[in-house]
């Protein structure tokens, strides 16, 4: 075992600083004003860059080629290297100072008012053991909490947990326990509640891993975690906050956006392995679906196609090979779906069994994980056999990969693509991926697999239809697959357990960068969900940014929007609000593709500073305005939520207001969906959208809380092309202010996209009085005192005694900025 307990050396190269100790060797990057960069290896010297998570760098890498489309190279802060009277040495990057403690060698990050952020544990700071494994230790005490790590089980906060970095099939899991999962992200923010400040922590570092937040104690070392690699080396980037938001978007400066994704993919994607597995005529089959989701009155917006549509006549799944018994045309059925208003997303998987027709040609490019010694090509256990895996490491296994996802897929339409089953379980640690010419043992990749052949769909799709913005689905992945693909939980069990900790599943994956994330809607293994189960899964996957009802069910039943028939309409019913949602939704997409902030997001991300939030798990907040208290457990009347400090609430049931930092009652039955707008809450909505494909948003219902000042930016484009890559987009920033006896709700405009909108509506939320008067730009809108009058003209306002809305109606103005006033004054009706 090798300790750095003595500092030996230090350098100055000016955009880096190199430090020796009798242990590993460091190096240092200010990448900027918010990352830190500590680089270390046991090793000699260190490997070449090989970086496929990252997208901003200030150094060669041999992804840059790769990556050059998304990658920033950036000039580092140079480093005034300070020596201190104790001997000690410290670097700044202007809002952090790094000191350097020689013995026993640890390094310690402090903010401009002194707080310590992240602390080596002294004496044992970076070990690496007898069998090669680099381990970081870090001290920390009673007032930490940590969130992040990716797809993890359990409750929110990863206080005293240890956990694995591994992906793995997880079929049936629990997630409350289960671990590892199918997604490695090894990424973390630290929050101390003393101080109210928080930071993250990236281990760049894609083998295997174990985290240790307070699990292990040893009396010698007091408190500490610890990051440990089966291989490789600590490649550790610190990530400034100081809030938990700010973490999240430094940490996806460094690591990428949420793709923007096709407007249509947030609506319901139809789903189930039991389609492709009829005998024949499959296609007919999911077009009925599709004919009887209209039937029931539920919306539907794509079909995600398993893997049985590639069965070949022994039964095995051959990935690029239809079944033309069960799809006699798979170019009418694409089309056929398209008429319908619905896009099509077919399964493919990374591994292909020695029996695939196109083996040898694959083997023939190189195109496949190689064995240890490159003297052939890795085989090892897969569904329905032994296989070979793509390498999407290597140029040549991305290159025949999308020519043939070209030929099978895209040719005939497809622009949707459902990556499954590439957790990459090689048992063979030792087999060689090319990693871009400097082959590397699987054991270092495997993760990045995943990722790669997400990008590869990503790119494929680009190149063979340059206009289309691709939407990619992706079961497993590593930190920075949030740049090409959407992604899921896998293949979880139909239970009430999985229903509830589906929740906080997703809630990590979204302070892991990761903002377009869900879980298959009753459950994907197991019998089918009880009727009470299903429709408390479809009303809390609704707030999923991916909403699919998957199923494998073992009972030989299909989980269908209607399998309960006296309970369709409380699905319906569900679904129909989610699409009522669409505009709030994709402005939420949008500002996670340029801010990388969660569209789901944790009560602590919104309300840091209430202790009582830090480990909230089931409650929680669709965007910045609405909060959501799904019921998550069986036979329940009575729901207990907590409104979090900061704001105020809103019932939006009973349109009662309540005070934040309280516990309440709420009553439910099986049609309720609890949400609480939050005061200085907007919320753009449109109801009446049925089809994101067929159908144009052309009205917005936009429900305003003017308690408080606040804004949200309402984003269109068209939605399904790349040109709002070149300006052709709408982002309109909407504020609410208050203007003496006036609230005013002011509308500004940029980007070249002209608005479908023709119609607004805003509902004003009143909370005191009702307006006097309302103006739109300076202009008198009259006032409507009967209600049905009011609905059929197309502008005028109409006070809602019942909701205590004020609710004003025009159409859409034609300039770039323009103000709603509602004025309060109270008129007397008494003197003269």
């Amino acid at each position: 075992m090798r300790t750095s307990t003595q500092l030996q050396g230090i350098e100055n190269h000016q955009d880096y600083l190199d430090i020796s100790t009798n242990g590993a060797q460091f190096r240092i990057y200010l990448l900027d004003q918010n990352i830190i960069r500590i680089r270390s290896t046991f090793a000699e010297s260190f490997a070449p860059e090989l970086n496929y998570a990252i997208v901003k760098t200030a150094w060669d890498d041999a992804t840059d080629a790769l990556m050059a489309d998304e990658r920033k190279r950036v000039k580092p802060i140079p480093i005034d290297l300070q020596e201190n009277a104790d001997g000690s040495y410290q670097v700044s990057n202007g809002s952090y100072t790094l000191t350097i403690t020689p013995e026993p060698f640890a390094f310690t990050i402090t903010d401009a008012q002194g707080h310590i952020l992240h602390e080596d544990l002294p004496g044992r700071s970076f070990v690496e053991d007898n069998l090669g494994r680099p381990t970081h230790y870090t001290r920390m005490d009673n007032a930490d909490h940590f969130y992040g790590f990716g797809e993890k089980s359990g409750k929110i906060d990863k206080l005293r947990r240890r956990m694995r970095m591994h992906n793995t099939d997880s079929l049936g899991y629990d997630g409350a326990i289960s671990d590892p999962l199918y997604k490695m992200i090894p990424f973390y923010i630290s929050f101390n509640e003393d101080t109210g400040l928080a930071h993250g922590m990236f281990y760049n570092n894609a083998s295997d891993s174990v985290f240790d937040m307070d699990s292990e104690h040893s009396n010698y070392w007091l408190r500490y975690s610890y990051f440990q690699a089966e291989a490789g080396d600590i490649d550790l980037y610190f990530i400034a906050g100081p809030t938990i938001a700010e973490v999240v978007e430094h940490y996806t400066d460094l690591t990428g956006k949420t793709a923007m994704m096709p407007l249509p993919s947030l609506g319901y994607m139809g789903s189930t392995m039991f389609y492709t597995e009829l005998d024949k005529d499959c296609d007919k089959a999911i077009e009925d679906f599709l004919a009887t989701c209209k039937d029931n009155q539920v919306p539907c917006d794509g079909f995600f196609l398993s893997s049985g549509y590639t069965s070949g006549q022994d039964g095995k799944r051959y990935v690029f090979n239809w079944n033309k018994t069960r799809f006699p045309d798979p170019r009418a059925f694409v089309q056929a779906l398209k008429d319908a208003g619905a896009l099509l997303a077919p399964n493919i998987k990374p591994g292909m069994l020695l029996t695939h027709p196109l083996t040898e040609d694959m083997k023939a490019n190189n195109a496949y994980v190689r064995t240890s010694d490159r003297q052939g090509f890795q085989v090892d256990r897969y569904w329905g056999g032994p296989a070979h895996f793509v390498d999407f490491t290597s140029p040549a296994g991305r290159e025949q990969w999308a020519k043939h996802m070209n030929e099978a897929l895209l040719s005939i339409g497809v622009t949707s693509l459902w990556n499954d089953n590439n957790e990459y379980e090689i048992n063979d640690d030792s087999a060689i991926v090319e990693s871009e010419g400097q082959r590397r043992p699987i054991r270092e990749m495997k993760p990045i697999m995943s990722t790669m052949m997400a990008k590869t769909a990503h790119d494929a799709v680009h190149k063979y239809a340059p206009g289309v913005r691709p939407y990619v689905i992706n079961r497993a992945g590593y930190a920075g697959i949030q740049r090409y693909a959407q992604t899921w939980s896998g293949d979880n069990a139909s239970t009430w357990n999985n229903l509830k900790y589906s929740v906080p599943i997703i809630l990590g994956m979204g302070l892991s960068g990761v903002a377009n994330q869900g879980c298959d809607i009753g459950g994907f293994d197991g019998p089918a969900p009880e009727p009470e189960l299903f429709v408390r899964w479809v009303q809390n996957g609704i707030f999923q940014p991916r909403f699919s009802i998957h199923s494998c069910n073992t009972d030989n039943t299909v989980t269908e929007p209607w399998m309960y028939p006296a309970y369709t309409k409380y699905i319906s019913k569900a679904i129909q609000l989610r699409y009522s949602l669409t505009p709030y939704f994709y402005s939420l997409l949008h500002e996670a593709a340029t801010t990388g902030a969660p569209i789901m997001r944790p009560l602590v991300y919104e309300f840091q500073d209430d202790r009582e939030v830090l480990n909230e798990s089931f409650e929680f907040m669709l965007g910045p305005s609405l909060l959501i208290a799904n019921v998550l457990d069986k036979g329940v009347d009575q729901l207990d939520v907590y409104l979090p400090l900061g704001s105020d609430w809103l019932n939006l049931e009973t349109n009662e207001y309540i005070r934040g930092g309280s516990h309440i009652g709420v009553p439910v039955d099986l049609g309720s969906i609890p949400m609480f707008l939050r005061t200085g809450g907007i919320v753009p909505t449109s109801p009446g959208i049925t089809n994101l494909h067929q159908q144009t948003i052309d009205h917005i219902d936009l429900l305003v809380e003017p308690s408080q000042a606040h804004s949200f930016r309402l984003y269109e484009d068209d939605g399904v092309s790349m040109d709002y890559q070149s300006g052709k987009y709408r982002e309109t920033l909407i504020s609410v202010r208050a203007q003496g006896q006036s609230t005013c709700v002011d509308f500004a405009s940029r980007g070249t996209f002209e608005t479908r909108v023709k119609d607004m509506t805003l509902k004003v939320l009143c909370r005191d009085i009702a307006p006097l008067a309302v103006s739109i730009d300076s202009q008198p809108s009259e006032r409507f005192l009967n209600y049905d009058k009011f609905c059929r003209a197309k502008e005028g306002w109409f006070f809602d005694g019942q909701t205590r809305q004020a609710l004003v109606k025009y159409p859409t103005p034609g300039s770039e900025r323009y103000s709603v006033e509602l004025t309060f004054a109270a008129k007397d009706l008494i003197s003269i």
